[in-house]
């Protein structure tokens, strides 16, 4: 692709974009700086596991909004559901049927958990929990894991960041995953709330961990949180939860649950739970209440989510997708002697690809040739993470794409410096001071 000439609709739109939004985009993952420089398309539709942009050119797409679309864009159950209760009405001045039969399916879906409170995105429910475990707990700090990047767009937890300006001190603190005995010294350090992780990454969980962490978090007195907002679905229709059979306090869920409607989910134990509600004696906690929480497609949507991945085995078809990509890529680079440079982690229905430079380090500007060869061979991935609305063919597609990039990887390690390679400035961390 010449990306002077084929992407000159969304280089403008790019530059409307910015006029009109701080970032150009309404999430920092969806920026123009996570491109290539001059190769961020704007997208016009999608359909499946392909998308558009408004000059015209298809792409094969991974990590489908930000691996909320898990399904595949337009899934026809979902447009059904939705389009059904549009000509209902969306939202009242009191909760309507469809609260109460969303809530069951979560529940019938999620059984590990006692209730649920739904919201619009996933700071809204991690946040909540946060709050009902402070209140639970009558302490203030809460400590995140280290290796997990992000649990919020909140002051609790963004403050932990570069990103803080703005942000006065808050009392949350660090631990390592996998690490019990580091954990405990941060229990006692006392004031914990809460422990909040999210169950698994691109790191499996030592046989036993989260057992072992769910009592050492309640020996010290706090509460134990999961944040299923990618593992939930992906991992299991019951989330890591499900899978590894051990079950949190409190547990918030997204992304997936609406496959690319806006909804998410806090759930939990009813003793915890309740302290939100009006049935309890203890001082009330002002959990979630939103306008539009409760809004009536986006259930909808949800509903059909769930029962898609219940009845068509979703969660399988995720893995066995992965594992064919994941093969793929592994030989396309090791035929080219960049399989220690282009890697691919991570549980097959959640799969990220790391790019390494000649010293083995994690390096920007390799990950911006990558990117960039991927673009013009029409693979839009900014992540390996499938859908189930990708075929066989297009995991082969993406594979051959793939190794065009490792004949171009190969030649810059060779000559030492990718510049030549990139087409402009290497793409940037979210999450970083300046711009």
């Amino acid at each position: 692709m010449d990306a002077g000439k084929l992407l000159l609709r969304s280089r403008r739109a790019n530059q409307r974009l910015h006029s009109l939004i701080p970032g150009g985009a309404h999430t920092y993952a969806k920026g123009e700086d996570q491109f290539p420089e001059g190769m961020a398309p704007v997208i016009s539709h999608g359909l499946g596991a392909h998308v558009w942009d408004v000059d015209g050119n298809e792409y094969i797409e991974y990590g489908s909004g930000l691996r909320s679309v898990s399904l595949g864009h337009v899934h026809p159950r979902v447009l059904e559901a939705v389009s059904r209760e549009l000509g209902r009405g969306s939202n009242f001045v009191r909760p309507s049927m469809l609260e109460i039969e969303a809530a069951e399916r979560f529940l019938a879906t999620v059984p590990t958990a006692d209730m649920v409170k739904f919201a619009k995105n996933g700071s809204d429910v991690t946040t909540a929990a946060v709050r009902l475990a402070r209140a639970a707990t009558g302490r203030s700090k809460i400590a995140v894991c280290r290796e997990h990047p992000f649990f919020s767009t909140d002051d609790w937890f963004i403050a932990t960041t570069p990103m803080n300006a703005g942000i006065p001190d808050q009392p949350t603190v660090k631990f390592p995953y996998g690490d019990l005995e580091a954990t405990e010294e941060v229990l006692r350090g006392g004031d914990i709330a809460c422990v909040i992780l999210e169950a698994a990454t691109s790191v499996e969980p030592e046989p036993g961990y989260l057992a072992k962490l769910r009592d050492l978090v309640h020996a010290h007195g706090a509460l134990l949180v999961f944040d299923e907002m990618i593992t939930g679905f992906r991992w299991s229709e019951a989330g890591a939860q499900g899978l590894y059979g051990v079950t949190p306090d409190l547990s918030t869920f997204g992304k997936a649950l609406g496959n690319g409607f806006a909804v998410s989910a806090l759930a939990g134990r009813r003793e915890i739970m309740e302290q939100g509600g009006l049935r309890d004696s203890r001082e009330r906690v002002f959990l979630l209440s939103t306008t539009h929480g409760a809004e009536s497609p986006s259930l909808a949507a949800a509903m059909a989510v769930m029962d898609t991945y219940v009845e068509e085995g979703i969660t399988a078809r995720l893995h066995e997708l992965g594992d064919r990509l994941a093969a793929g890529v592994r030989a396309a680079a090791a035929g080219m002697g960049v399989e220690e440079h282009v890697v691919v982690r991570g549980r097959a229905s959640n799969l990220v690809f790391v790019t390494l430079d000649e010293n083995g380090q994690p390096s920007q500007k390799y990950r911006t040739l990558f990117l960039r060869q991927l673009i013009a061979g029409g693979v839009l991935g900014p992540s390996f993470v499938v859908s189930a609305g990708l075929t066989e063919e297009d995991i082969d597609r993406t594979v051959d794409v793939v190794a065009q990039a490792c004949v171009v990887y190969r030649k810059a390690l060779d000559s030492g410096d990718p510049t030549a390679w990139m087409g402009g400035r290497p793409v940037k961390p979210v999450f970083r001071a300046y711009s």
